[in-house]
C-alpha cells in the first residue's frame, strides 16, 4: 500500500471540518502537528473511532502534503488544501469532498500530478536539492518512502524474555507481529494502532519501541558481557538499553547526556527493563571503555517519516553547525576508549557533511584509529534507508583504537 492508497481507506465521512480547521491553521503557521493533535484529541474524548481517525489524518495529511496540496489548489487557504487532499490524493468524489470541507464553488481545477520532485513528494526546496545530491537516481524512492508512516518496531528485552516468547505474549494480548528481517531481537507490529503502552508486557519491561535500524546500530558495538561500555550521547536511552541487554547485566555501562530530562526518562526505562545503567551528564574521570558509542546529535533527516511535518520545521541555518558539534563529541569521547577498544560513530541522517566527512576527518587526524568495517560496503561504512531496507536511515562508522600503550 502506498501513501495515496492509505489515504483512500480513511473514514472521511466522519470528518468534522469546523473543529479541524483551526488546528490546520496552527500547523500551517509552524506549530508541530503531533502536539496539536494530542491537544485536539484530549479535548474531544467524545469523538468515536472514525471521527478521531478522520481528524488525525486530515491534520497530518495537510501537514505532510502541504506543498503538493498548494500545487493542486493554487491557494494556501486551509479549507482548499483539505479539499484537494480529499479529492486529488484520497480519491473522494468532488461534490462529497466539497461538502465535507464546506467549500462552495468554484472549486480548484483538476490538474495532473506534478513532475517536480519537491511538488510531487511535498518537500522544501533545500531538501529536494539535498536528496538529489546525496541519492541521485534514488532520490524519488527515498522521498516516496518518507511520505509513508514508518512501521512500529519493537526490540525484545532479552534480559527478561526471548523474541519468540514475546511474540506469543503479544498475540495473547491482541497484538500481532512478525520478525524483523535484519535485527535479531526485533518484531514489527502488524495490528492496526495498538495501545502498546497499556500492555502488561510493556509494563513488565519485555520490550521497547525501537526502529530496526536503530537496533542494528546498537549491535554494531558488539558489546559483550564483561566489557565496559560508554554511550556518550544516550538521550532517552533506546540504544543504551539495547547495549545493556547485550551485556547481560555482567558489565559496566555508562550512559551520558547533558539533558537531565532525557536522563530521567532513561532511568525510568532502565528500571522497568531491569537494566543496569550508570547515568551521568559526562563520562567519569578515568573511564576507559572497551567500546564507546557516539550516537551524535544530527539533522535527523533519516527519521522524517516519523514526523509528517518535521521537514518543514528544519532550520537550515543550524545544519551547518552540526559537523563541528559531532566532531567535538568524538574528540571528547576518544580518550575514554582503551587501547584495542572500539568506537562507533552514528547518525540518523543522510547528509555526507555529518556522516562520511566527519568520519573521515576524524580518522585522518587520528592515526591510532583503524577502520573496522561495519558493513560489506566498499568503504566499510554502515548505511540503511527506508526505501531499501525498510528501516529509518542511519549511518555508522566503526574503528579500533590502536595506541599500544594504554594501561589495562
Amino acid at each position: 500500500m502506498d501513501a495515496f492508497d492509505r489515504l483512500a481507506t480513511v473514514p472521511w465521512r466522519a470528518l468534522r471540518i469546523a473543529q479541524v480547521l483551526p488546528v490546520l491553521g496552527h500547523v500551517l503557521s509552524g506549530a508541530a502537528a503531533e502536539r496539536e493533535i494530542d491537544r485536539f484529541l484530549r479535548n474531544r474524548r467524545a469523538f468515536d473511532g472514525d471521527e478521531r481517525a478522520a481528524a488525525v489524518e486530515a491534520i497530518f495529511g495537510v501537514a505532510l502534503w502541504r506543498r503538493r496540496l498548494l500545487w493542486h489548489a493554487a491557494s494556501a487557504d486551509p479549507r482548499a488544501l483539505l479539499f484537494v487532499l480529499l479529492r486529488d490524493l484520497s480519491g473522494v468524489g468532488e461534490a462529497q469532498a466539497a461538502a465535507l470541507c464546506d467549500l462552495p464553488p468554484p472549486w480548484p481545477a483538476r490538474r495532473p500530478g506534478p513532475e517536480r520532485l519537491a511538488d510531487r513528494w511535498s518537500l522544501p526546496d533545500f531538501l529536494e536539492a539535498l536528496l538529489a545530491r546525496e541519492l541521485g537516481p534514488e532520490a524519488d524512492a527515498f522521498a516516496k518512502a518518507i511520505c509513508m508512516p514508518g512501521p512500529v518496531c519493537l526490540r525484545t528485552n532479552t534480559l527478561r524474555t526471548t523474541r519468540r516468547d514475546l511474540a506469543v505474549r503479544l498475540r495473547d494480548e491482541g497484538v500481532e507481529t512478525v520478525e524483523t528481517a535484519l535485527a535479531p531481537h526485533g518484531l514489527v507490529v502488524t495490528s492496526p494502532r495498538p495501545n502498546l503502552l497499556a500492555l502488561g508486557s510493556f509494563r513488565a519491561g519485555l520490550f521497547e519501541v525501537q526502529d530496526e535500524g536503530s537496533q542494528l546500530v546498537a549491535s554494531l558495538c558488539q558489546a559483550r558481557p564483561g566489557e565496559t561500555v560508554l554511550d556518550a550521547c544516550a538521550g532517552a536511552g533506546g540504544k543504551s538499553l539495547a547495549l545493556a541487554a547485550d551485556l547481560r547485566g555482567e558489565s559496566r555501562l555508562v550512559a551520558c547526556d547533558p539533558d537531565a530530562e532525557r536522563l530521567q526518562r532513561l532511568a525510568l526505562r532502565a528500571q522497568r527493563a531491569g537494566a543496569r545503567v550508570e547515568i551521568a551528564t559526562r563520562p567519569p574521570a578515568g573511564l576507559r571503555a572497551c567500546v564507546a558509542l557516539v550516537d551524535a546529535p544530527c539533522s535527523e533527516l533519516g527519521i522524517l517519516r516519523r514526523g509528517p511535518d518535521a521537514r518543514f520545521r528544519i532550520d537550515e541555518g543550524e545544519l551547518a553547525t552540526l559537523p563541528r558539534l559531532q566532531r567535538g563529541i568524538l574528540e571528547e569521547t576518544l580518550p575514554h576508549v582503551r587501547d584495542r577498544g572500539r568506537i562507533v560513530y552514528a547518525t540518523c541522517t543522510i547528509r555526507s557533511e555529518e556522516n562520511e566527512e566527519v568520519a573521515m576527518a576524524f580518522e585522518r587526524d587520528h592515526p591510532e584509529l583503524v577502520r573496522n568495517p561495519a558493513s560489506e560496503a566498499s568503504d566499510g561504512f554502515f548505511r540503511t534507508y527506508p526505501h531499501r531496507e525498510g528501516t529509518d536511515a542511519f549511518f555508522a562508522a566503526r574503528w579500533i583504537v590502536s595506541r599500544g600503550s594504554d594501561a589495562r
